[in-house]
């Protein structure tokens, strides 16, 4: 499970309303939310970089965070005994979540047509045969 964090430049509320529609139709998408400051929040097994490209089709969209989603607590059953601690051992305490922030944003742009060649044809013959009436 991951939590994708994206700022879109969104215009108007048509626009908004298309990026939660691709957003949800991305396979993974668990949740999908749009705060006031156009940052669309997606949780699920989705890949950041397709998720961006799919809604850069759309408006111009950045990456801002991607890391774990928090899951609910659960409730707490009755709390066991401890045993004393032992001096000599020393718990590890576990990895903070990680949160990975790109140094630079990732911006995608939508596709655009590839620009014309530079090469054009010539014919074979320095001058073709023309029309000849007979």
């Amino acid at each position: 499970m991951k939590k994708i964090v994206l700022k879109l430049d969104l215009h108007n509320e048509k626009c908004r309303q298309k990026g939660m529609k691709i957003a949800s139709g991305l396979s993974g998408v668990e949740s999908v939310a749009i705060d006031k400051d156009q940052k669309l929040t997606v949780i699920g097994d989705v890949d950041p970089v397709k998720a961006a490209k799919k809604l850069g089709k759309l408006c111009h969209t950045e990456i801002v965070s991607v890391g774990p989603a928090k899951e609910p607590e659960k409730k707490k059953e009755e709390p066991k005994k401890e045993e004393p601690k032992k001096p000599a051992e020393q718990k590890k305490d576990p990895p903070k979540e990680l949160v990975l922030q790109y140094p630079y944003p990732m911006i995608c742009h939508p596709q655009y047509y590839p620009p014309f060649p530079d090469y054009y044809c010539k014919p074979i013959e320095e001058y073709p045969p023309a029309c000849i009436i007979s």
